[in-house]
């Protein structure tokens, strides 16, 4: 049975911060809020979540896996970035942006798209999400929390993921009503920028 916080959305209560990243290393699946939509999460080394993970979303082995990061330094340890990528990821985050960048060996191998060793990276801005990823002082494994007879529409309402999860979960952040928004997401891979999707997140430089 899942624990459920509801967070305030512009002072989260820093107990709630701690027993969530407390949650997460002991193994936990959590829900949590993004800039663009909810989330599910948990520990980047933890092989059973990210299998329980993949069993919630119904996702094949080739689905494109994300990492939450709290800053540059922290992508840098997990990709491979050039400066150019370096220049423009620096000028989009914290925002609604999905970079594809190629992985380095610190990444697990799971996590990686199997075929082009590449990985997504997020730097979201949202305080709560912050928050646990400078506490945690690592990256987080996520996956839009999309269910598999939802037509691809994220989740909105964390009382309605209470409902339909609290029996597959750990902990459920109420972090009210987050409306569903695509990021936009850029590839970065062999120092090729281009965007691949447009989103909510507005990239003038690349017109």
């Amino acid at each position: 049975m899942a624990q459920y916080f509801s967070v305030h959305p512009d002072n989260p209560q820093r107990r709630l911060v701690h027993q969530t990243v407390d949650i997460i290393r002991q193994g936990g699946i959590v829900v949590l809020p993004t800039d663009s939509s909810y989330a599910l999460a948990c520990h980047i080394g933890d092989k059973r979540a990210l299998d329980n993970i993949r069993r919630i979303r119904q996702l094949s082995d080739k689905h494109n896996f994300t990492l939450l990061c709290k800053d540059l330094t922290q992508i840098s340890n997990f990709t491979k970035i050039g400066n150019d990528a370096f220049r423009l990821i620096k000028s989009l985050t914290p925002g609604a942006f999905t970079f594809i960048l190629n992985a380095t060996k610190e990444v697990p191998k799971r996590l990686q798209h199997p075929k082009k060793k590449t990985i997504g990276i997020r730097i979201p801005n949202n305080i709560f999400i912050q928050q646990i990823l400078d506490e945690l002082d690592e990256p987080l494994f996520s996956s839009t929390l999309i269910l598999p007879d939802n037509n691809d529409e994220a989740e909105t309402d964390p009382y309605e993921i209470r409902e339909k999860l609290e029996h597959e979960l750990d902990l459920i952040i109420d972090f009210g009503i987050i409306e569903s928004q695509e990021t936009t997401m850029i590839s970065c891979i062999d120092n090729q920028i281009e965007i691949t999707r447009q989103g909510v997140g507005d990239a003038p430089m690349l017109g």
